[in-house]
């Protein structure tokens, strides 16, 4: 080999050597520790705000609601209503691909609409579609919904995260097991739904909205103990959690690799008393159990200050929200009201969680202890998902086993109806929808059905503020707090953050 051969040969060799040990280009994978497990990716069959955070992954709608809880056109253009309130006419985007290929329309729209509307098909969000009388295809770009009867946040239940536009032809294929076959037009397509370990999802190279989504993967991963969330983590095995433990806050801040937000919420807690079984069909008792709860000591014990004791039934940040002055904490009141109720010496019932996470254990402790105080010796049971749909969301009143439950809502769609309606309504009881007190009053019942069908801002704030001050009046619930929510995430993931209903935004995710 000549000197000038050998010279090339070893510069070859050399800039080969270089490429092997360059890194090779990093894929933008990220793992999403939550606090509880999914019991379906189909968002209209879904009870549950994770479970349709998840499926927006890979489904969107109409519209939708930005973080300030604003609506926000999506695969819709824009609307108009007819002036009797009951014609929404929807101008659609154009070029918008099904990730099996098939073409968003008004055609899929009305698939959509009408399966959700059908009372057969037995949907456990049905009855945010029972008032559509009729869905039709103008043409490919233009849906008519007219409605039974006016229906004035009817636009915020077109942007509800259940309300998904999922592909016709996979509704077609799958039939009843679209919930493990998701096809949506979101930014993410589905990878493997592990039921009991994980969701992954990855890049949907035809997303219509040009450069995004920037991540390759997500992997969603139930983690139910919040201290392993935490620690997720600090080692770098998570690069987002929610919820974070609120007693490991201030420890995840001194992390220079983390970033923690404490955002705020629509998430009202609470604890149902079912009033229709003894001892709380009487009004006294319920009173008695809301004096015998130390909201100010719940908050520290449980939130470690992220959250404030509760002013209402509905949070304050949605419209026409009614404040009062919280419950004070006076258990010798309590006791007088047990006696005066024929308890002197209290009673035994149970208290139930609709979650399992450690937060929601440490509520249930606090609270058997209060209650222990006033004699009231409750069983606590904090429930997974499949517990709580087969014993509290699918059992009529007649056989349910609910006495006291404690959970919370969060207003999805950003209005009063849909934080009121759907646990206060008499029509509203399990199984339909969550209104685990099984109470009943016309009055608020004909309050909140005429809200619905006015205009008129004034007289619907007339007429939720009458709902709510019956409704603090007789007590069916031990309103407790709403929450802060608290996330943390690694500092080179951006874009990713909680909506105020718990849901997540990450269609502009990325990560440097």
């Amino acid at each position: 080999m000549t000197q000038h051969a050998t010279r090339k040969w070893l510069a070859a060799v050399g800039i080969a050597s270089a490429l092997a040990a360059a890194p090779a280009f990093a894929a933008k994978d990220v793992v999403v520790a939550v606090a509880s497990n999914f019991t379906t990716l189909d968002p209209y069959d879904a009870n549950d705000t994770l479970s349709q955070a998840v499926a927006k992954s890979f489904y969107q709608g109409l519209f939708g609601l930005d973080k300030d809880m604003k609506l926000q056109n999506v695969l819709a253009e824009s609307y108009t209503v007819s002036d009797d309130g009951l014609i929404y006419t929807i101008k659609l985007r154009s070029g918008v691909k099904f990730q099996d290929g098939t073409a968003f329309d008004a055609a899929a729209v009305k698939a959509n609409l009408d399966r959700a509307s059908n009372p057969d098909n037995r949907l456990k969000r049905y009855n945010l579609y029972k008032n559509i009388a009729s869905t039709e295809a103008v043409d490919p770009a233009t849906v008519k919904i007219t409605l039974k009867q006016p229906f004035s946040a009817f636009i915020n239940i077109l942007a509800h995260p259940a309300t998904a536009m999922i592909s016709p032809a996979a509704l077609q294929k799958y039939g009843k097991e679209i919930g493990f076959h998701p096809v949506g037009t979101g930014p993410y397509e589905l990878v493997t739904w592990n039921q009991t370990d994980f969701v992954k999802v990855k890049k949907f190279a035809g997303y219509w909205q040009q450069g995004l989504p920037k991540l390759d993967t997500i992997t969603w991963r139930p983690v139910v103990d919040n201290n392993t969330r935490a620690a997720m983590l600090q080692t770098g095995e998570a690069q987002f959690a929610f919820p974070i433990p609120y007693e490991q806050a201030k420890l995840l801040e001194q992390n220079d690799k983390l970033d923690l937000v404490a955002s705020p919420s629509i998430m009202q807690r609470y604890i149902s008393m079912n009033v229709t079984q003894k001892p709380f069909d009487n009004p006294k008792v319920r009173e008695a159990i809301n004096y015998a709860i130390n909201r100010q000591a719940l908050v520290k014990v449980a939130f470690a200050g992220y959250a404030t004791p509760a002013t209402g039934v509905v949070p304050p940040s949605i419209a026409y929200a009614a404040q009062f002055s919280p419950w004070p904490y006076d258990p010798a009141k309590a006791r007088q009201l047990l006696k005066e109720a024929g308890l002197p010496n209290g009673f035994s019932t149970t208290l139930w969680s609709s979650h399992n996470h450690s937060t929601a254990q440490k509520v249930l402790q606090f609270t058997q202890q209060q209650l222990a105080q006033v004699g009231i010796k409750a069983k606590v049971t904090a429930m997974d998902a499949g517990q709580r749909a087969a014993e509290v969301e699918g059992k009529g009143q007649k056989e349910s086993g609910v006495r006291m439950f404690y959970t919370g809502w969060t207003a999805s769609t950003g209005e009063a109806d849909w934080a009121l309606s759907p646990l206060f309504a008499s029509q509203n009881w399990p199984p339909t929808l969550f209104n685990t007190a099984f109470y009943s009053n016309k009055h608020v019942d004909s309050d909140l059905a005429d809200a619905l069908k006015t205009t008129d801002n004034a007289q619907k704030a007339k007429l939720y503020k009458e709902a709510q001050e019956i409704i603090w009046k007789e007590s069916p619930w031990v309103p407790l707090v709403v929450e802060k929510l608290v996330s943390a995430h690694s500092k080179s993931l951006t874009g990713f953050y909680v909506m105020p209903d718990t849901g997540f935004s990450f269609e502009n995710a990325d990560l440097k």
